[in-house]
């Protein structure tokens, strides 16, 4: 076998999606060296911070010694969209530049930085649930180059700083308490990207606070089921309501909260732990470590010195004592009804014994096909596919 490239990279069009909260990806039709096509789908401050990890790693072919010498195409940093007027004029920056991407010299085109952006990731294949009120909506872009059915302006949501935050990388933006931001995207690790005025940067979501309310409304409800994760930093806890885990160790999250410090469950132990330093086992870990070595986990908000709020009473928050009563409580239930609790990663499976009565386990059911998942699609999407065609 050679060695895996990427033939070519095409621009589909875009998707606006409901969950966590409102937020735009983009599709991509990729080629590869076997001529198999999978579609990927990233945000644009993911595709942002990728090409300024390229440039750090060719400085020459950036121009950052010889502006002369630049090879590697521009990329305009994240901003707001506005209207439609932007979000057409970033569907062709993205074409012309993912097209420059392909002729640079093979060094670049086919180095593992972007060979790993552009392979398909666990979330890519994900399709809606039965069960979520908004499904996503695409918008795809007609082969015509023509294009006109793109959604209106979005009306992003606005916060407040509740103190000074002073920012350690190029990549954050700093805050002074009443700064008033629009937040762009909300990341799982507890790192915004926000917009104020001209600047723009990541800032930590423990530091914002909404203007109508100071809870955050989005933060889902406790899944005491748990979901298994594995610890990919050790992580000393520094208050009583933490938990402390060394690299590698296995958990289950019971909470995911949008500031980025989730509620884990060790056993019976429950407490707060970095989200940052969190994987989903058989996942590729190389994208979270960059993450953590680029920003770190945010503060918490119990740690942030001389905040001020404009709200009179504080953030509505379940205590660990909670937590812990109704973990144990499930994991009783769960117990007497004899379900098996979420295997841990690493841990070897059990062998059941053998009996004539055993009945033999279910077949894992393929991948739905191209035309199934056609029919499960919205209409708008089916309407939109079948006027590209």
């Amino acid at each position: 076998m050679g060695d895996t490239f990427i033939r070519h990279i095409a621009l589909l069009g875009f998707e606006k999606r409901f969950v966590p909260s409102q937020h735009y990806v983009y599709m991509f039709l990729v080629k590869w060296q076997d001529l198999s096509e999978k579609v990927v789908y990233r945000r644009f401050t993911e595709i942002y911070e990728f090409h300024k990890m390229l440039k750090e790693m060719f400085p020459i072919e950036a121009g950052d010694i010889n502006p002369q010498n630049r090879i590697i195409p521009h990329l305009p940093a994240p901003r707001w969209f506005d209207g439609q007027r932007v979000a057409e004029s970033r569907q062709g920056t993205l074409t012309e530049y993912c097209n420059a991407l392909m002729s640079l010299p093979v060094k670049i085109s086919r180095c593992p930085h972007l060979l790993n952006f552009f392979q398909v990731r666990p979330d890519d294949l994900k399709l809606p649930t039965d069960s979520q009120v908004k499904k996503p909506e695409t918008y795809l872009v007609p082969k015509d180059k023509n294009i006109t059915d793109i959604t209106g302006p979005i009306i992003l949501q606005t916060y407040r700083a509740i103190a000074d935050f002073e920012k350690t990388s190029g990549s954050q933006m700093a805050l002074a308490t009443g700064d008033v931001v629009d937040v762009v995207e909300k990341s799982e690790s507890g790192w915004w990207f926000c917009q104020m005025k001209t600047k723009r940067g990541w800032v930590p979501a423990s530091y914002l606070e909404p203007l109508d309310s100071p809870d955050e409304t989005e933060d889902p409800e406790p899944n005491y089921e748990g979901e298994p994760y594995v610890s990919i930093k050790a992580y000393t806890a520094q208050m009583e309501d933490e938990v402390s885990l060394q690299e590698g160790e296995a958990i289950e999250v019971i909470h995911k909260l949008l500031d980025g410090w989730w509620v884990i469950r060790k056993d019976d132990i429950t407490g707060y732990f970095p989200s940052m330093y969190l994987q989903k086992s058989g996942q590729d870990i190389a994208q979270a470590q960059r993450q953590i070595k680029s920003r770190g986990a945010p503060p918490r908000r119990s740690s942030i010195r001389n905040a001020h709020s404009i709200h009179q009473r504080s953030r509505k928050r379940l205590s660990q004592d909670t937590y812990r009563r109704n973990s144990v409580r499930f994991l009783e239930q769960r117990r007497r009804q004899g379900r098996p609790g979420p295997r841990r990663a690493g841990s070897p499976r059990r062998e059941q014994p053998q009996t004539e009565s055993a009945k033999p386990q279910p077949a894992v059911p393929p991948r739905p096909s191209a035309d199934l998942i056609l029919h499960r699609c919205s209409e708008s999407t089916k309407r939109k596919l079948a006027s590209a065609v």
